[in-house]
């Protein structure tokens, strides 16, 4: 067997450090082609919105003395996974891996996250996917700061593609997310963690005197994780015991209800 063939996303745009954190950790794995959004893209989820161009930019780009290809997708993260897969590899991916994210992406919140978006549109494929986010102050979120240490979710970056190569896989697990904390090193242990259903972030209202004046609306973490579900959420993972949560995810978003019994009420 070749080297393994990886697709590496990023939903803060092809100019991250996280991007290129991650890129270099897979590279001990195989050959790495980055397709990426030439915009900041957080947030986005799993859209395919068409408004995006779609045009594809080829570049060089030196990072730490090795250049490497890169492409530049005027869309979505989402998108660009299509766009890597459909257009730019020049065979069909072994792993996605889209990451690694400014910010973690726990609980109830994680459609809206690009990055996690873009892994659960490779799982939708069919291709094994991976999607990490490291936990870093909310200033950080939309940056592309230098004073962010990506060296242990690098480490684990590396770690959880290479089971995900050997084709480590089983039933109604289509995506892995991976939420390191900040404080985090290699040594640190991970654990199986559940998505938890609190909402981890609250929106806040554009601050504006006329609704004819541009306004964002903004968001703010909801700090009551000590009243999440405690034995294995993957908010009280990360933020109470310091561990690397990862979460499986599956695609399959029907609720866990007794059909029997909501048929019958819905009939009544």
């Amino acid at each position: 067997m070749g080297k393994a063939q990886i697709l590496l996303t990023n939903d803060d745009g092809i100019k991250s450090p996280g991007l290129w954190a991650a890129a270099e950790a897979l590279e001990e794995l195989g050959y790495v082609t980055i397709v990426a959004p030439r915009e900041q893209s957080s947030g986005m989820g799993r859209s395919l919105p068409k408004t995006s161009d779609g045009i594809i930019k080829e570049e060089r780009l030196q990072v730490k003395g090795q250049e490497w290809s890169i492409y530049a997708i005027g869309g979505t993260p989402a998108q660009a996974v299509l766009h890597g897969i459909l257009e730019i590899m020049p065979q069909k991916p072994d792993l996605v891996v889209s990451g690694i994210n400014y910010g973690s992406n726990l609980a109830s919140g994680i459609t809206i996250s690009g990055t996690v978006g873009a892994a659960m549109e490779a799982a939708a494929l069919g291709y094994p996917a991976l999607a990490v986010s490291l936990e870093t102050a909310q200033e950080h979120h939309l940056s592309y700061s230098r004073e962010v240490d990506f060296s242990a979710a690098a480490h684990f970056t590396l770690q959880f593609a290479g089971l995900l190569i050997d084709k480590i896989s089983f039933s109604d697990v289509d995506l892995l997310k991976l939420d390191i904390p900040s404080d985090a090193s290699s040594n640190t242990k991970w654990v199986l963690t559940r998505q938890s259903k609190q909402p981890f972030y609250e929106s806040l209202a554009p601050e504006r005197d006329d609704w004819s004046l541009p306004g964002t609306i903004g968001y703010r973490e909801v700090l009551n994780f000590l009243d999440a579900e405690q034995t294995d959420s993957d908010v009280y993972a990360l933020r109470q015991q310091r561990l690397v949560s990862v979460t499986p995810l599956s695609l399959d978003m029907t609720s866990r209800v007794n059909f029997d019994e909501l048929d019958q009420s819905l009939r009544e």
